[in-house]
């Protein structure tokens, strides 16, 4: 799965002369937390909430409510934005950009097209691909087990599945206790919850936990 496949568009963009004050009101209208400043079609910046909210006077500040907004009218994104953006293409595997993300501790990247801006991927959007990814909107069997890490053993599992009748909705390998063993989460449906466990228990070095699983 690539980035463009997952990433929100068309984007919310500002001018770099925007008034904090009218981008204050474009986030709480849209309801977004992040926009890319753009002129001209090139990127110059990126703008945050957080960003917003530090360029705002304290609630302790001696000003009126008229020397507040005068300040702020004044005030443009220009001058609060980050101007040293982390950027992606559009054709990034989808687990990159989440690693990236991870890694610089934010919680969006500019997606670009060309060297102009396509689209956003955001922390929701990384959500959503993992809502999707285990199935949590479909009904069925949901199983975690830990496995050896060895070559054959997922088709040795999903075989044994698919005997008993287990169609898969979504699987799943994550790191296991130590290096020679992984935990695997899928979810089937089409079985039985003793029957899908019947079937790995002598497969899977130890069965974590089963049950019907949600809506």
């Amino acid at each position: 799965m690539l980035t463009k496949e997952r990433m929100s568009y068309p984007v919310i963009s500002l001018l770099p002369n925007t008034p904090v004050h009218d981008a204050r009101n474009l986030f709480k209208q849209e309801g977004i937390r992040r926009a890319p400043v753009v002129k001209n079609g090139k990127l110059l910046g990126i703008i945050s909430k957080q960003d917003l909210i530090d360029a705002s006077p304290t609630k302790a500040t001696s000003l009126s409510r008229w020397e507040i907004n005068y300040l702020l009218s004044k005030l443009t994104v220009s001058e609060v934005m980050t101007k040293e953006v982390i950027t992606i293409e559009e054709d990034t595997p989808i687990e990159q950009a989440a690693r990236i993300m991870a890694d610089a501790k934010i919680g969006g990247l500019p997606v670009l097209r060309d060297g102009k801006v396509a689209g956003m991927i955001t922390e929701t959007d990384l959500f959503k691909v993992f809502l999707e990814m285990m199935g949590a909107r479909e009904v069925g069997i949901r199983v975690t087990a830990l496995v050896a890490d060895e070559p054959g053993i997922l088709n040795r599992i999903t075989t044994a599945v698919a005997a008993v009748g287990g169609s898969f909705i979504s699987f799943g390998q994550f790191s296991g206790e130590d290096v020679a063993s992984k935990l695997i989460t899928f979810k089937v449906s089409g079985a039985k919850e003793e029957d899908i466990k019947a079937a790995i228990k002598d497969i899977a070095k130890e069965v974590w936990d089963i049950r019907e699983c949600c809506h």
